[in-house]
């Protein structure tokens, strides 16, 4: 006779029944199989029917300390304080991870029911990580992360769960940023703030796919720098990007970094640019948009994991001129924006900067807050031809 698996209660009941007439069966007989394949299939049933429920986690550890002959004073070494095991135990305040791993280790109570969860256990531990740093508060007012639980005491409980929507833990890895390998190690930036940062550029890289893959050299970055002419331009160079398999967002920097963009290349995904606008000029957008590009063409391997963070800000130019990529790419984005030939033309002590700024734009079809903000860099005066640079329009095109 052939069975299926057992789905209906009317199932369950001729399978019981026929369990009762196949008692006897010896082992290794056609009744002996029948009968062994039927108890599995209604151990199956019962199981998802009829599933034991999970002991209470406050109740396991209150069996435990009877067991134990333990008194409250006896959890503090685990839960933290007097405070925290009154209100653990009086169930007004959920158990941390922190908190599931001491009773773990120290009274032996199963991970699966601290967790509440079959068969689970503890995520692995990263020591070299403080999951304190993270800039959880105000990952939340900018709206990457919604929890309902207090952020004292469940850092890492909130960032494992924030680091699930951006991938999982193996996005994270690749943010690791330990010392032999930091991107960061001549950056003013916040460790914890970056990985946040960086965390939150996978998230959004993860959530809004593209179709179309990058090919290497499909970008033209003169034609792109083209695009700055029209009054929409930031939106048309998104629209440029995506439409060659790269995507673009702008990601508010977090306290505590001075991050002006970065490009990342994941393993058979598509690259990713990310630029902060901290600055809100148009000027800057584009400086900071061809600089990732030139990145992005130069100096990333398309088929492994990549990630390069910049700063830059001009005060950085001496740490900067020591930096060979930073260099060539500061030199591709300046000329693919004004090309050297026009550039010598420009009088940068003519007396209506102005002018030249209007006759320059006009001659290369491009925005004049380009050529403003080459000047002032040129210069070294940012007080200068600030009626060009666009402060405070680029935010309102990705708003």
């Amino acid at each position: 006779m052939t069975y299926k698996v057992i789905k209906t209660e009317e199932d369950y009941q001729i399978a019981l029944s026929r369990i009762d007439e196949l008692m006897g069966a010896e082992p290794n007989t056609p009744e002996g199989d029948e009968l062994e394949l039927l108890v599995t299939l209604v151990e199956l049933y019962e199981d998802k029917k009829y599933p034991i429920d999970m002991p209470d986690a406050i109740e396991a550890i209150k069996f435990r300390m009877e067991q134990l002959s333990l008194n409250q004073q006896a959890l503090v070494p685990f839960l933290g304080s007097k405070s925290k095991v009154s209100e653990v135990l009086n169930k007004k305040r959920p158990l941390s991870l922190s908190m599931m791993r001491a009773l773990h280790k120290g009274l032996g109570i199963p991970a699966e029911i601290l967790l509440q969860e079959q068969g689970q256990d503890f995520p692995e531990e990263i020591p070299e990580l403080d999951w304190t740093r993270f800039p959880i508060s105000e990952m939340i007012s900018l709206g990457w992360i919604h929890s309902d639980k207090s952020i004292k005491g469940n850092e890492e409980e909130i960032m494992r769960g924030y680091i699930q929507e951006a991938g999982g833990m193996n996005s994270f890895s690749r943010l690791s940023f330990r010392a032999s390998k930091s991107p960061i190690k001549k950056l003013r930036t916040d460790r914890y703030a970056l990985m946040a940062w960086c965390l939150r550029i996978i998230e959004l890289s993860e959530k809004h796919f593209l179709e179309k893959k990058y090919k290497l050299g499909s970008i033209n970055l003169s034609d792109l720098s083209k695009l700055s002419y029209f009054k929409d331009g930031p939106l048309l160079a998104k629209e440029y990007l995506e439409k060659h398999g790269i995507q673009l967002f702008i990601v508010p920097h977090l306290k505590k970094t001075f991050l002006d963009g970065a490009v990342m290349n994941f393993e058979k995904k598509n690259p990713v640019i990310a630029l902060t606008m901290r600055y809100n000029r148009i000027d800057n957008f584009w400086f900071c948009l061809l600089h990732e590009l030139a990145h992005l063409t130069k100096h990333l391997t398309m088929d492994e994991t990549n990630i390069i963070i910049d700063e830059l800000e001009p005060h950085q130019s001496s740490i900067r001129s020591k930096d060979t990529k930073e260099e060539e790419a500061d030199r591709i984005a300046q000329n693919s924006l004004i090309p050297k030939e026009y550039w010598k033309k420009v009088n940068l002590d003519a007396k209506d900067l102005a002018k030249e700024v209007h006759n320059l734009s006009e001659q290369l079809k491009i925005h004049p807050a380009i050529i403003a903000g080459r000047i002032r860099f040129e210069k070294n005066n940012y007080r200068i031809l600030s009626q060009f640079v666009g402060r405070g329009e680029v935010n309102n095109f990705f708003n």
